[in-house]
């Protein structure tokens, strides 16, 4: 039997997310009702700009004092998506306080303090939902914490920027530069005015660090996220790529170490086989690779971002929390018993593909062979071009630590004979 009384719910934020968070509930209101077993009813938004035109929300509805609006006490559900740090925090801990459980999609606020907002969440019996954190539409945050509850993740390895999916994907596909490829994604609304989030990482280590954590069971903060941009990708490297049968994404990568006794995420561009799936997710969308030991290899696919999917996530948290509610009990809080350590992103070990310029004289070859060689590094293939005195000379490695490659290339630009490191990138997905 449904129960009349409605839940009432708060939105912070009404932009590209909150405006179809909104107009979902409006439209699909009988639908949301009969799902969650009681009607949902839009309480309050909190807003910077009242004098906005908001179709389909009641003016009296619209606030600007957020604070206010979290302290009602009468409020079963908070949904926030105004994003940063502040002040997003504050109003989570307050929402928890005055009796509100929580539906947020803040990756960098979950990243960087999520074992707090656990904490507080805990103290104060009440949810804390955020699966449009990560990803967008693509549900993968319940079944990394509910589905696979049972199984041992050893591996996350995804694609979860949609913008720099975009740029890279024009660059393999048409042979454009960079900057032309971000240009076109600005164009179409795919880049912020300023993209630096996006294509130096920052965006992509965020989802990492909560991606990690729910994994495997240990507190994953983002500063714990290795972190490399993709700016500096070029044609050239496309080309090498394709040489090898690989393409090159930004991927976001999380591993347990081969012994389990510690983690890794770290966020790069890298070359990935053409076979592998995440090789064929072609322009802003979104996929995540999970290996368990049980269900062995799973694929995640689908819209990363945008108002609609987006909030699809923010909805399919809202009925859950609502379902909990009407329940008297909580969803899964903080699973963090593992405690595993995170590792350095020196102590990674993966492939590597390097290019450098190198004289055109006999004898090269051998030098550069040793420098490996006495630095721990296998050697897998080496491709030499050479013209006017100038070579370029194509390695790519066995398995190595990131130390081990970096004390490598050091000892390599001391070389008389090496004129310059032209790129290096990571092989991944192997």
């Amino acid at each position: 039997m449904m129960r009349t009384r409605p839940l009432k719910v708060a939105l912070l934020g009404c932009g590209v997310v909150g405006s179809e968070v909104a107009r979902i509930m409006t439209t699909q209101a009988a639908d949301l009702a009969a799902r969650i077993g009681a009607p949902v009813e839009l309480a309050g938004v909190a807003v910077r700009r009242p004098d906005r035109v908001r179709e389909g929300i009641a003016p009296e509805l619209v606030t600007t004092d957020a604070t206010a609006l979290v302290k009602r006490g009468d409020l079963d559900v908070v949904v926030e998506v105004i994003g940063g740090i502040e002040p997003a925090r504050t109003l989570i801990t307050t929402a928890f306080a005055h009796g509100a459980s929580v539906v947020s999609a803040n990756k960098a606020l979950i990243a960087q303090d999520g074992a707090a907002l656990y904490a507080a969440a805990e103290e104060h019996g009440k949810d804390l939902y955020y699966e449009a954190a990560v990803a967008g539409a693509i549900p993968l945050i319940r079944p990394l914490r509910e589905s696979l509850a049972g199984d041992k993740v050893n591996r996350v390895l995804g694609i979860v920027n949609g913008t720099t999916n975009f740029i890279l994907d024009k660059m393999d596909s048409t042979g454009a530069g960079y900057q032309e490829a971000l240009d076109e994604a600005t164009a179409l609304g795919y880049a912020e005015a300023d993209p630096t989030a996006d294509v130096e990482g920052f965006d992509a280590a965020a989802k990492a660090a909560i991606l990690a954590g729910i994994a495997f069971h240990t507190r994953v903060r983002l500063d714990d996220v290795h972190r490399e941009g993709m700016t500096e990708v070029t044609a050239s490297d496309f080309t090498s790529a394709r040489e090898m049968g690989c393409t090159i994404k930004l991927l976001a990568i999380c591993e347990r170490a081969a012994d389990g006794g510690s983690v890794t995420a770290r966020v790069h561009p890298a070359m990935i086989p053409l076979t592998h799936p995440l090789a064929s997710v072609r322009g802003a969308y979104n996929a995540v690779f999970v290996e368990s030991e049980a269900a062995g290899q799973l694929m995640f696919y689908g819209p990363g971002a945008g108002g609609a999917p987006t909030a699809s996530a923010v909805l399919g948290d809202l009925v859950a929390v609502c379902r909990n509610r009407l329940a008297g009990t909580t969803g899964p809080g903080e699973s963090a018993y593992a405690a595993l350590p995170v590792s350095p992103m020196g102590e990674v070990v993966t492939r590597y593909h390097i290019s450098l310029d190198v004289a055109d004289k006999p004898g090269v070859l051998a030098q550069v062979a040793t420098v490996f060689a006495e630095h721990g590094v296998s050697i897998d293939t080496v491709r030499q071009q050479g013209k006017d005195g100038e070579a370029s000379l194509v390695v790519v490695t066995h398995r190595a630590s990131d130390a081990a490659l970096g004390g490598t290339v050091d000892a390599l630009r001391k070389l008389d004979t090496v004129r310059g490191v032209a790129s290096i990138m990571r092989v991944e997905g192997e």
